[in-house]
């Protein structure tokens, strides 16, 4: 924190009067970074822990955390992760990505499907990598590509079923949650599990599904009490259908091959999800940084731990401040829910008819009175892992010190989408 924002008044009574542990916490992580430029990036490890501890807490032994490396992009504290108890696997989200961190996690699943002809044929020709590495597939089309583009005289290839976990009513005409699998139902799965067991170079590893419009959806959103009770409703009758419909289809694939692995869930659904007795694992990985679409939950509140910093450039009127950037805006429909979080300091919010810029974000409130020029002013993504899209390396804070910089995937020349 720079010394005249250390001294503000409404600081130093926050700070001494218990104003919370996140606003304490935030004027450390500040003073913390002060003499670098921003833009830049920062993970609070000390919450990241908390948060990787937390996620297996919410599975209470029922299932393992399988860490969607997605949501973190970053390898140190991807093993940082896994290293605490309760975590089992990597969910992966290309193949590519799985033969890049297979060499020091034995047990990778990808997913979504490929269609990466290079990348296969480098599993293919692995035959300790194509162990280590299961493929998602829904349809016996992607295993005719498979085939296609490796042959059949290969070691044999791990898959897993997607099963899709919408809710759909009304005769499927209405459907509820995303557009993943084709597999809905019970018998759609065990036909293709018996399409796998039927064709040489497969073997069947495991079922997943992932009911978004659960873990992905806050069920506190703001705006409307209608709206809200409406989401309640939808994830309490989704959650009951896929019970039993997860369950059927387990018991359906099972009847022709044995299964390593039944995986489901998110980071917004653990407990529930957990809870079915054919889960044995869940893929999670975006409560680890605390992004702010995980504000809008009742059932559980991550410790915010990534930020993205950037720096004050102008003061167009007393009352307003302007940085330099801002707009790193999430992925998914448009809306205001995926512009990134005024984080620090306190009390600033957006000019509605701007938002967060691509090259400037104006801000207002009482605390933007204060700003001068070269203050920094703090952002959480929306998201989790489309942070490190945006940085090469990110800063580690430990207490009141950085204690490592380390990189992304984009640091260490990865795009892997």
């Amino acid at each position: 924190m720079s010394t005249h924002l250390a001294s503000r008044p409404d600081v130093k009574k926050a700070a001494s009067a218990g104003a919370g542990p996140s606003e304490v916490r935030m004027a450390q992580l500040n003073r913390a970074t002060e003499h670098l430029d921003p833009p830049f990036a920062v993970v609070d490890l000390d919450a990241f822990d908390t948060n990787a501890a937390d996620l297996a807490r919410r599975a209470a032994g029922q299932a393992t955390i399988r860490l969607a490396s997605k949501s973190v992009r970053s390898r140190t504290l991807i093993r940082r992760a896994v290293r605490q108890q309760g975590y089992q696997g990597i969910l992966a989200f290309t193949l590519p990505e799985a033969l890049w961190l297979v060499e020091e996690h034995p047990d990778v699943v990808v997913g979504y499907p490929t269609t990466d002809r290079t990348a296969l044929k480098r599993l293919a020709a692995d035959e300790r990598s194509a162990s280590r590495i299961t493929l998602m597939i829904d349809s016996t089309s992607q295993l005719d590509f498979i085939d296609e583009v490796v042959g059949t005289s290969r070691p044999a290839i791990r898959v897993c079923i997607d099963l899709d976990a919408s809710l759909e009513l009304a005769g499927g005409r209405l459907h509820l949650g995303p557009y993943r699998s084709p597999v809905h139902t019970p018998r759609q799965a065990a036909a293709l599990a018996r399409a796998i067991q039927d064709r040489a170079g497969f073997h069947l590893a495991g079922v997943m599904s992932y009911e978004g419009q659960i873990a992905g959806l806050g069920d506190n959103q703001p705006g409307p009490l209608l709206k809200r009770a409406a989401i309640r409703t939808m994830q309490r009758l989704s959650a009951n259908e896929l019970a039993d419909r997860r369950a059927a289809a387990v018991a359906a694939v099972e009847a022709v091959a044995p299964l390593e692995f039944v995986n489901g869930g998110g980071t917004g659904s653990i407990e529930q999800t957990a809870a079915e007795h054919v889960i044995t694992e869940i893929g999670a990985g975006s409560g680890l940084y605390g992004p702010g679409l995980f504000d809008f939950y009742r059932r559980f509140r991550p410790r915010p731990a990534a930020y993205f910093v950037m720096s004050v450039v102008r003061r167009p009127s007393a009352k307003i401040a302007t940085v330099l950037g801002g707009g790193w805006i999430a992925s998914g429909p448009p809306g205001l829910d995926r512009q990134p979080v005024l984080s620090w300091p306190r009390g600033l919010r957006m000019n509605p008819m701007e938002g967060a810029g691509e090259v400037q974000t104006p801000v207002l409130g009482t605390a933007a009175h204060a700003l001068r020029l070269g203050d920094h002013v703090w952002f959480r993504h929306a998201k989790a892992g489309e942070l490190c899209e945006r940085t090469n390396t990110l800063h580690l804070v430990s207490g009141t010190e950085i204690v490592e910089q380390v990189t992304t995937y984009r640091g260490e020349g990865h795009a892997f989408l």
